[in-house]
């Protein structure tokens, strides 16, 4: 377990440097992708599905980002994107394509659902936290309207 947290925190710290992130925040980012995948990969030993364990790890994920980047002024994205990148499932998208030129099709479809699903749990804990941090920041109407004197 502790040498699969070493190998994704460089992997998210390579993927980092490759997108010419700023050096100071390359290395937070790494924590926070290490973080998420480790959360990934230990929620399936409670007998909890990868699509769950996929929110519950993209949510800490974009919670610590939207976190660390109030506290450090910076973007979010600064962090959330390297934050996300162990969770995304490319692999599964690769197999999904390879069962289907097989002409498995059934199996085809069973891992492309597991693939859409993983990215949609992904997608969910990104947007579910941002609606976390945005509650109280006021609506649309109230940030486009004319103030009176």
């Amino acid at each position: 377990m502790l040498i699969e947290f070493i190998v994704c925190y460089f992997a998210v710290v390579a993927f980092g440097i490759i997108f010419n992130g700023p050096i100071r925040m390359i290395w937070i980012g790494g924590v926070i992708g290490a973080i998420s995948w480790l959360i990934y990969s230990t929620l399936p030993t409670f007998d909890i599905s990868f699509v769950f364990a996929t929110a519950v790890a993209s949510l800490t994920a974009a919670t610590c980002s939207h976190l660390l980047a109030k506290w450090l002024r910076v973007p979010v994205t600064m962090f959330s994107i390297q934050g996300i990148i162990p969770l995304v499932p490319g692999s599964k998208a690769y197999y999904t394509m390879l069962a289907f030129l097989d002409g498995e099709y059934i199996e085809g479809i069973q891992i492309g659902i597991d693939t859409m699903l993983q990215a949609g749990a992904i997608a969910a804990g990104l947007v579910f936290a941002l609606a976390i941090f945005s509650f109280g920041k006021g609506g649309i109407g109230q940030r486009y309207e004319a103030k009176r004197p």
